[in-house]
């Protein structure tokens, strides 16, 4: 198989190297040149605000590794500058032009930077790499202030849990006045908002930082409501942008992430597909406007799926819908969800007969239901996700159609092709 000779992957993460693997499980055989600004292999990110940053799991414990040899040319701690579409050429440091057949983006996203946060200088991080959670790490031990947390969804509140877990004081600040409201209904917001209560996370809600200031020991913050903090060290979590300044001027169109077709294949250029966090495209399973998914589970599935319609064309590739799958684990609650929560114009508790009581929280559009998220509540969330897939695959979800295809993830159990690793114990939902 060698219609496209050399094929150029741009993102050393996981759904670069994922895409890498399913190419080589396709019988493709020219060369694989992956580049990325990524120091070391794809690591388990998760693990960065959890087990890595608590200890309970070492560095190369987090580290992902191909399934099998891929016969691949890595170049890591390299920044690709420039897409020249026409010429069929990315512009490398150094003035180094490499040619590409085929070129899969999957450069990923860069965290959203808070203004002032410079001023904190070695004192803050973004928790992106395995280095910003070193430091964190280091910072934690014998700090006498508190950590602060910029930033009240899911990386914030995992944050602050792991640093309640060693027994160090952490505050929480952001402008809303509920934790991960943006996502939650009201009645689970204010749950989990009482459950960082009960675990002695000190809360400041409604506010934001207006000034920063830092010493040789400490971290000083002036937040809007008046109030001043002395933090040991800072982490921002105030979310993610796409990476794709080196895409200015390529022909891509960009917006929020680089927009695709339902294929993967990117909108205008030819013979380029994109896949996980950077990609924005229409899941037919849910609706028809591109969207990004940033999830652990889409990276893989997406990766393979964009590197099976490069190889098939985009006249015969077939729509990438999958059904989304994430969780999150704060202070020993589960919170899981699976469907487009996004989608869903109103959301309301469902099925009050579940143990536990109203732990369900179900995403509704048009009356149909896109998604649910759950506390504590695995079989109840897997269920709903199996329905989603069931519902598409029959034709009754109205924009899919019978004989559409199956997430990658779910080809691949039936028909025993290798599935990435980590990846085992935490693909479950």
């Amino acid at each position: 198989m060698n219609e496209l000779p050399r094929i150029v992957i741009v993102g050393a993460g996981l759904a670069g190297m994922c895409a890498a693997e399913r190419l080589r499980e396709l019988g493709f055989d020219g060369e694989i040149v992956i580049i990325g600004d990524e120091s070391t292999m794809p690591v388990y990110r998760p693990a960065l605000t959890k087990q890595f940053l608590t200890g309970e799991l070492g560095f190369k414990e987090i580290l992902t590794a191909p399934t099998h040899d891929l016969d691949a040319i890595w170049r890591l701690n390299t920044q690709v500058s420039q897409l020249d579409p026409v010429r069929r050429v990315v512009f490398l440091p150094g003035g180094e032009e490499l040619e590409y057949d085929g070129l899969i983006i999957a450069s990923g996203v860069e965290a959203r930077r808070v203004p002032g946060a410079m001023k904190a200088g070695s004192r803050v991080a973004v928790l992106r790499s395995i280095s910003d959670s070193r430091r964190l790490r280091q910072a934690l031990s014998g700090a006498r202030d508190p950590i602060a947390v910029i930033g009240t969804g899911f990386i914030g509140c995992e944050v602050a849990s792991s640093i309640r877990s060693l027994g160090q004081n952490v505050v929480l600040i952001g402008q809303s006045k509920l934790l991960m409201n943006n996502l939650l209904d009201p009645g689970h917001a204010q749950r989990l908002t009482e459950l960082h209560r009960r675990h002695r996370v000190q809360l400041q809600l409604g506010t934001k930082v207006e000034d920063w200031m830092a010493t040789p020991s400490r971290v000083q913050l002036r937040l809007s409501n008046g109030r001043q903090l002395d933090a040991a060290f800072v982490v921002v979590a105030a979310g993610s942008v796409p990476a794709v300044s080196w895409l200015r001027d390529s022909g891509a169109r960009l917006d929020n992430g680089v927009v695709c077709e339902a294929t993967c294949h990117v909108a205008g250029l030819e013979d380029v597909v994109a896949a996980g966090d950077v990609a924005s495209w229409p899941n037919l399973r849910f609706d028809t406007k591109p969207r990004r998914v940033e999830h652990w589970t889409n990276a893989i599935e997406m990766g393979r799926a964009a590197a099976e319609n490069l190889l098939t064309g985009r006249e015969s590739a077939t729509p990438f819908m999958p059904v989304p799958r994430f969780w999150s684990e704060q202070h020993g609650l589960r919170l899981q969800a699976a469907g487009m929560p996004a989608v869903g114009m109103k959301r309301e508790p469902i099925d009050p007969t579940t143990p536990g009581g109203h732990s369900l929280t179900g995403y509704y559009r048009d009356n149909e239901l896109v998604g649910v998220i759950g506390f504590d509540n695995s079989s109840a969330v897997l269920n709903y996700a199996k329905s989603f897939v069931d519902k598409a695959l029959t034709g009754r979800a109205g924009q899919a159609r019978p004989g559409d295809r199956e997430p990658v993830s779910q080809r691949d159990a039936r028909s025993g092709a290798p599935k990435p690793d980590p990846r085992s114990a935490f693909l479950q939902v």
